[in-house]
């Protein structure tokens, strides 16, 4: 098998069919709010069997649209995952809004429903779940959780695209969802995100919001609300349009990656991930392993980056971060299961075309990183 020099973490898969696309919309001359951005959301709604779609210039847009969409504002308190990338609690805080962290369940990574009940206060008014590396979050228990509270559910789904719970696409169950369009996700625009929603009113808010809080008038400058620039030019709609098209094929190829990673790794002493079941079928985002308790793993990752492997520390606890313990005094021990987590997960090289010969080199330089302690 063919291997490479240096093993990136990530790669898109990009061909001339997207080329073309974005090519036509540079010929037509109708950059942005041309009909490039409808086309897109049309297909995208299609595919995860939403009835609204509004693609918006990152899923970090699309979330924190969310919180206005649900009315979050100064001194709420919004219920998140500690285990998760930064957005998912900044989007409350951009709004006055107080993050909560709820612990994780030590094996799928996502948010444990104990853990949010236990969190939930008076002034609880929304949880934001995170589908934490494509793989579905417990619906079946935060569902009727926020109802019997009533508090919104927010889904972050931006590594989610193609997953699906109890057999409904991500995207399409009864709330908001957001998906992430970054070029090391299952497909790309760029940057851009999407909400998807399930009433029209809410549809409509979070279009005029995307655009400034423009009105639906004649005049290019009548503003009904306070709005933000989080449009999604037709460039990167093109783009989305001609990643969805093979949306499938990308699909099946990451699953077929992780497969692999999966039996190169059966002997190999790091836990993978949390396999499929009848109610959660992962889309697969990144390929994270969790390493022996004690193991030294930024020597690991050292060792492997001598090798020409990039890997990454997925996830660092949001609540650990510098900004976050200066602000609300959060420290270690807080939230445990996550801490473990984010001190011993970590990140391998995955994208849809990612050589056979450089997932054994992935691993023989694993293995051997290990045994040396």
């Amino acid at each position: 098998m063919s291997t490479t020099t240096r093993i990136n973490l990530s790669a898109p898969w990009i061909d001339e069919r997207d080329e073309e696309l974005v090519l036509e919309v540079l010929r037509s001359g109708s950059l942005s709010l041309g009909p490039t951005g409808p086309r897109f959301e049309s297909l995208l709604a299609e595919r995860v069997r939403a009835p609204y779609c509004a693609a918006v210039s990152s899923g970090t847009a699309g979330l924190h649209l969310c919180m206005r969409l649900a009315g979050i504002g100064p001194g709420d308190e919004v219920i998140t995952s500690p285990y998760s990338f930064v957005a998912s609690a900044n989007c409350a805080i951009y709004e006055g809004a107080i993050p909560v962290f709820a612990d994780i369940d030590p094996h799928t990574f996502n948010l444990d429903p104990d853990a949010v009940a236990a969190a939930i206060t008076p002034r609880t008014r929304a949880i934001v779940t995170v589908d934490i590396f494509g793989y579905p979050a417990e619906y079946d228990a935060l569902v009727p959780l926020c109802e019997d509270h009533g508090i919104a559910l927010i889904e972050d789904a931006c590594e989610a695209l193609g997953a699906s719970y109890k057999g409904q696409p991500i995207g399409s169950l009864p709330h908001p969802a957001v998906f992430a369009f970054y070029p090391n996700k299952q497909m790309t625009t760029g940057e851009g995100g999407a909400v998807m929603t399930h009433a029209e009113e809410e549809h409509d808010l979070i279009v005029s919001l995307r655009n400034q809080g423009r009105l639906e008038t004649s005049s290019w400058l009548q503003h009904g609300f306070l709005g933000y620039n989080y449009r999604l030019d037709d460039l990167s709609a093109a783009l989305g349009i001609g990643q969805l098209e093979k949306l499938d094929r990308i699909l099946e190829a990451r699953a077929a990656v992780a497969a692999r990673y999966n039996d190169l790794l059966a002997a190999v002493d790091v836990e993978t991930p949390i396999p499929d079941d009848d109610d959660h079928v992962r889309s697969w985002f990144v390929y994270v392993v969790k390493l022996p308790d004690g193991v030294d793993r930024n020597a690991v990752m050292a060792r492997l980056s001598e090798e020409g492997i990039a890997t990454a520390p997925y996830l660092p606890s949001i609540h650990l971060q510098s900004y976050m313990r200066a602000r609300y005094g959060f420290r270690e021990g807080m939230l445990p299961v996550s801490e473990n987590c984010s001190a011993r997960t970590m990140a391998l090289p995955f994208h849809a075309r990612l050589e056979s010969g450089d997932q054994e080199r992935v691993v023989e330089s694993l293995r051997t990183a290990l045994n040396r302690g």
